[in-house]
């Protein structure tokens, strides 16, 4: 079952997504809280698995690193959230989606380079029992697009 957040719980969310970084001191203080009661807050929206905090970076900061998204047909529907799951676990993906349209799931990717790419397709998702055909668009430039540094 999905937690489920109230207001205060959506302005701590809202504060920490601006700035990760804001102690619980501060919270306290903007929020008009004690600090014992945004630290339990807090443990317990963590706890939930619905929100992490974590140091991002703009895609275009990588110099050695090629971006892609992949665009898959899965064969057989019943097996969307198993195979979304096994990309998701792969050291490359960044982010896997179940879509609507002609495709059922898309894949960020960020690898070494474009044979990186190569190597994915064949070596990692090649493994992966379900998936039907493949599109892959390279990333030429991102905006607003923050992601995880491996």
């Amino acid at each position: 079952m999905k937690p489920r957040f109230d207001e205060t719980d959506w302005e701590i969310i809202g504060l920490l997504a601006r700035d990760g970084r804001m102690t619980v001191k501060a919270l306290s203080k903007r929020l008009g809280l004690a600090e014992a009661t945004v630290r339990n807050r807090m443990n317990r929206i963590m706890r939930s698995g619905q929100i992490k905090v974590a140091g991002l970076m703009n895609h275009d900061a990588f110099e050695d690193k090629v971006a892609a998204i992949v665009a898959l047909e899965v064969k057989d529907v019943c097996d969307l959230d198993r195979v979304g799951q096994e990309i998701a676990a792969l050291p490359s993906v960044q982010s896997v989606s179940i879509v609507s349209g002609r495709h059922d799931i898309m894949a960020e990717v960020l690898v070494a380079s474009h044979r990186g790419i190569v190597r994915f397709l064949k070596d990692e998702l090649a493994d992966i029992r379900g998936i039907g055909k493949t599109e892959t668009f390279m990333v030429l430039k991102s905006f607003n697009k923050w992601i995880i540094p491996d």
